[in-house]
C-alpha cells in the first residue's frame, strides 16, 4: 500500500489521534495497542469528539472496540442503538415519500441517509443522518411541496421566490414532520450558489438501484463521489463521517478516468484532490491513480491543511453572523474553494437583487426593478443590522 498523504498532523489531541487509528481500515487491534494509540487521554473529550464527528457505528464495529474503556464503549453502544432504531425509521419514511412522488409521476434520487449507508457500508445502521435528501427536477417542486404537505410535513420556512434567484442561490427547501420527527429536504440542485454541476438528467442516465427498495434510486458511483466531494468540501469537512464516506468510496473498483472526466467537466478536481489528501492523511484511505497528479500537485494540500483546521478544533462550520469569527472564517474558505473564474461569476452575482433583499426590504412585485439601484443601500443595512 502506498504511504499516506503527508499533511502537518502534528497539533491533533490525543483525543482525535486515537479515534484516527480505530477508524483506519488497515488498523488491527495489535497495532492499536500500541501508542500512540491509547496515550493518557482524556475519555469524555474522546466520547464528545466520536459525538461530533458522527463515527460511533463505525467505531464500535471496528477492531479497537475492545480497548476503549467500558463505561466509554457502553455509551458508545447505546449511541449505535438508537442511530440503528433512526435509520430504520428513515429507511421506512424515505420509501414513503418516494414511492408517493412516484405516484404521482415525480422522479427522485436519494444522495444521503439510509440508501448511502447501505450503499457503502452495506448496513443501514453502520452510518448516522441527520435527515432525508432527496432530489427532483426543479420543474416538479411545486407538485413535491404540495405532495409533502399532504404527507404530513411542513416547510421550515417559504421559499422566498420573488426575484428569482433561489433557483441557483438556495439549493434545497426543508421540511419537518412534527409526529414523526423527521426532516426531509427536497433539493433541485446538488449544491447551492450556481455552481456548474450535473442536470438532473444527467443523474437520472446514471441512476443504480438503492438497495433498499425497488422504488429507491440514488445517483451512480462516478456521480456520487463528484457528490460527496463537493458536498464535503462546502462543509469544510468538519464532520470525519464525510471523509469515511469518501474513503469508502475510494476502495471501490470505480471507473476512476471516468470520475476524473467528471470532476474535470464540473470545475472540482481541486475538491477532489482536497479530499483525497485529508482521507489519506488521517484515514489511509488509498488514493487512485487517475488522481495521484492532482492530489501531490495543485492546490489539494493546501486547501486540506485550511479544512484540517475545522477538524481539529470541533468546529461546527456557519455562515450565520452571530458565530462571529467561525462565520468570517468560514466565508473566507468558501470563497477560496472557488476557481479564479467562479471568484469573477461570484463577484458579479452580487451585484444582481437577491432574495435576501426582499426578504431586508419588501416591496411591491410592481417595484420589483428598485431593487438593482438599491442593492448597494440595502446590503450596507443588512450587514449593520447583522452586526448589531
Amino acid at each position: 500500500m502506498d504511504k499516506p498523504f503527508s499533511l502537518d498532523l502534528s497539533d491533533l489531541p490525543a483525543e482525535l489521534n486515537a479515534m484516527l487509528e480505530a477508524l483506519r481500515s488497515d488498523a488491527g487491534t495489535e497495532g492499536l495497542r500500541r501508542e500512540p494509540f491509547l496515550p493518557d487521554i482524556d475519555w469524555n473529550q474522546f466520547l464528545k469528539r466520536v459525538r461530533h464527528h458522527r463515527v460511533y457505528p463505525q467505531l464500535y464495529a471496528c477492531a479497537a472496540g475492545e480497548l476503549i474503556p467500558s463505561d466509554v464503549r457502553q455509551a458508545i453502544e447505546r449511541d449505535c442503538r438508537l442511530n440503528a432504531l433512526k435509520m430504520l425509521r428513515l429507511s421506512g419514511e424515505m420509501e414513503r415519500v418516494c414511492r408517493s412522488l412516484a405516484d404521482q409521476g415525480v422522479r427522485s434520487l436519494v444522495l444521503k441517509g439510509p440508501a448511502l449507508a447501505q450503499r457503502l457500508y452495506g448496513d443501514v445502521s453502520l452510518r448516522t443522518s441527520k435527515d432525508l435528501d432527496i432530489l427532483i427536477p426543479i420543474e416538479e417542486l411545486a407538485t413535491a411541496e404540495k405532495l409533502l404537505r399532504e404527507l404530513g410535513y411542513q416547510p421550515e420556512r417559504p421559499l422566498p421566490r420573488g426575484l428569482g434567484d433561489w433557483k441557483w442561490k438556495i439549493h434545497h427547501v426543508a421540511f419537518m414532520h412534527p409526529q414523526l420527527g423527521i426532516e426531509a429536504e427536497v433539493h433541485w440542485r446538488l449544491n447551492g450558489e450556481g455552481g456548474k454541476e450535473p442536470s438532473f438528467e444527467e443523474l437520472w442516465n446514471g441512476r443504480q438501484p438503492s438497495g433498499l427498495s425497488s422504488c429507491l434510486f440514488m445517483p451512480g458511483d462516478e456521480h456520487l463521489f463528484l457528490y460527496l466531494v463537493t458536498h464535503g468540501a462546502r462543509h469544510g469537512w468538519f464532520r470525519l463521517r464525510w471523509l469515511a464516506d469518501i474513503d469508502k468510496l475510494a476502495r471501490r473498483k470505480l471507473n476512476w478516468t471516468a470520475v476524473l472526466a467528471l470532476l474535470k467537466k464540473y470545475k472540482a478536481v481541486h475538491l477532489a484532490a482536497q479530499a483525497l489528501a485529508l482521507a489519506s492523511a488521517l484515514l489511509h484511505t488509498p488514493i487512485p491513480q487517475a488522481l495521484k497528479p492532482f492530489v501531490y500537485a495543485g492546490r489539494g494540500r493546501e486547501l486540506a491543511q485550511r479544512a484540517l483546521g475545522f477538524i481539529r478544533d470541533d468546529i461546527v462550520l456557519s455562515t450565520d453572523p452571530s458565530t462571529g469569527d467561525v462565520a468570517k472564517a468560514y466565508k473566507s474558505y468558501l470563497f477560496d474553494l472557488k476557481t479564479r473564474p467562479q471568484k469573477w461569476a461570484y463577484a458579479i452575482s452580487r451585484l444582481y437583487p437577491s432574495f435576501r433583499d426582499a426578504e431586508t426590504l419588501p416591496l411591491p412585485r410592481q417595484l420589483y426593478f428598485l431593487y438593482f439601484p438599491l442593492r448597494p443601500f440595502v446590503w450596507l443595512w443588512r450587514q449593520v443590522r447583522q452586526q448589531t
